[in-house]
Formats: C-alpha cells, sequence, structure tokens
C-alpha cells in the first residue's frame, strides 16, 4: 500500500521534521531551520553539545527537551520517539552536519513514524555529497553516493574493485588519516588518469578543492597532514577510454592461469588488471573455445 503524507493525516499535531544545519557556515542556515527549532517541542540531536552551539551561533532560545539520537542509540530510541509523536508533540531532527539519514542518524526513525501512521516532513538543507559534486567540475547528471569508505584495506579494495566500471560519478566520504590509502586502493581498481576530486572542509574556512587524476591527488595527499572532513568525488568508468583487445584478454588469462590458479580466478584478475568487466573477460574467453 503506497504511504502518502498530508496535512491532516493524524488529528494531533504531532510531526516528525527531519532538518538539514550548515556543513560548516552558519550563514547557511535556513529561516525554516531556525523557526523550526524554536518551534519544536522535542529535538533530537546527534551531539547535544554541538546543537546547543547550533543555536547559539544563530542567537536563537530553543525550549524544546534535547535528546541524544546517534548511530549507537538510534534503535533503542525509537519507542521513546514514538510515545513523544503519539501525544502530538512536534520532533525535530538534526544530524551534526548536512541532511540527516545522509550517513547520519534518521532512517529509523523515519521508518518507524511512516509505519505508525505519523506526518514526516523535511527542511531541505546543506548537503556535503551535493556541495561537493556540484564544486568538483565531474558530471552530474548521475552519481551514486556510498557513504564512508571500509576502514580495513581488504575491505576498501574489494568495495573500490566493485565499483571500477561504475558509470555514474561516485561520491564517498573519507577520514583524514586514510585519504592515501583510499586513493591508493582507487588507483588498484580505476588505474592512475581517472579524474577526481578531492572537497576538504566545505563551507568553512579553510575550505579546499584540489583535482587532478588520481595519481595527482595521492601525491597531493602524502605532502601534507591531512585534517578536516573529506569529500571524494571520482569521474565515471567510461567505456570508450578501455580499448582493450580479446587477444590481450586471453594472453592475459592464460598468463594467469599458467602460474596454477583457476579459470575463474584468473577471470578475476585479468579483469582487475585491465580495469574491464569480469562478464566481459567471461564471454572473451567463452569465444575462444
Amino acid at each position: 500500500m503506497m504511504d502518502k503524507d498530508t496535512k491532516g493525516h493524524n488529528e494531533a499535531v504531532s510531526e516528525l521534521i527531519l532538518a538539514g544545519v550548515p556543513l560548516g557556515n552558519i550563514g547557511d542556515a535556513s529561516t525554516r531551520l531556525k523557526a523550526a527549532i524554536s518551534s519544536a517541542d522535542v529535538v533530537l540531536a546527534e551531539d547535544s553539545r554541538r546543537f546547543n552551539r547550533l543555536c547559539k551561533d544563530l542567537e536563537i532560545q530553543c525550549n524544546a527537551e534535547v535528546l541524544s539520537f546517534f548511530e549507537g542509540n538510534e534503535s533503542s530510541r525509537l519507542d521513546e520517539v514514538a510515545s513523544h509523536l503519539a501525544s502530538g508533540r512536534q520532533v525535530l531532527l538534526v544530524s551534526d552536519a548536512g541532511m540527516p539519514s545522509v550517513s547520519d542518524p534518521g532512517y529509523r526513525a523515519v521508518r518507524m513514524a511512516i509505519d505508525k501512521g505519523f506526518k514526516v516532513s523535511v527542511i531541505p538543507g546543506p548537503s556535503a555529497p551535493l556541495a561537493a559534486l556540484a564544486i568538483s567540475g565531474l558530471a552530474s547528471d548521475s552519481f551514486a553516493f556510498d557513504g564512508f569508505v571500509p576502514r580495513s584495506s581488504g575491505a576498501r579494495d574489494q568495495f573500490f574493485e566493485d565499483r571500477a566500471t561504475e558509470t555514474r560519478t561516485l561520491i564517498v566520504f573519507e577520514a583524514p588519516h586514510r585519504i592515501s590509502e583510499s586513493l591508493q586502493s582507487m588507483i588498484k581498481s580505476f588505474g592512475p588518469n581517472r579524474q577526481a576530486a578531492i572537497c576538504r572542509e566545505l563551507t568553512k574556512t579553510y575550505e579546499e578543492v584540489v583535482r587532478g587524476e588520481l595519481a595527482e591527488l595521492l601525491s597531493w595527499s602524502e605532502s601534507k597532514e591531512m585534517l578536516g572532513e573529506f569529500t571524494i568525488v571520482i569521474a565515471p568508468y567510461d567505456p570508450s577510454e578501455q580499448v582493450v583487445s580479446d587477444q590481450e584478454v586471453v594472453e592475459t588469462v592464460s598468463r594467469y592461469e599458467s602460474s596454477g590458479i583457476t579459470r575463474k580466478e584468473a577471470i578475476a584478475l585479468t579483469a582487475k588488471e585491465l580495469h574491464i568487466r569480469k562478464r566481459k573477460v567471461f564471454d572473451i574467453m567463452v569465444e575462444q573455445k
């Protein structure tokens, strides 16, 4: 059955409101955000101290009950949130920066509210992935946001290998102390010449955007200490730029097989080395029979 939010859905004035907050520049706070903070009965804040600082910077008074609402306690808070909504209270949900639910808490609360028939609305605001995409200079007609890159080296390598032939622009978050490692993983899967943009501290005083080939960005990342919050935008795979002959594919698979590994493993390694889809390698090998 289709969900539909309408003004008169519930007799009570209960409502769950998701609101975007500034990434760093307080001037990006919307008039609607300020009004929502002032009128809310309950505020779900990823970090209550940062929310109080936001209110101070906005020079507004918040009389709401402020509850911590972060990844670690989101599920356990849902019954309490449902109780507030059932009592006819207006609940405002904010993350530390940007839009809630986008690699931040919020999804579970929204799902709960929808399932229980409460009204849900959104106050659009700043978003790091969209800001980075816009300023990157890379294709923006089709893109994929994949949140934070896995922390372990093996999972990270697999993460990028799985996206080696993604034909949409890719957007990811990464911690400053893992920027170089992630760029190395990207080069393994995408090649050193893939275009990308690293966006650091967007909208803040020390905002920095560095654009170039992955090899160039790796050199930049190793040239100084990496500090701040990073969003990386990676150009899509362009099949027209990848010219690999069937003969080269066959020879590469044969080389791997001669080392004693299975055909399946040889196909996977060939696809990774030549930056083409495993299915294409498989099809070429079938045709050679």
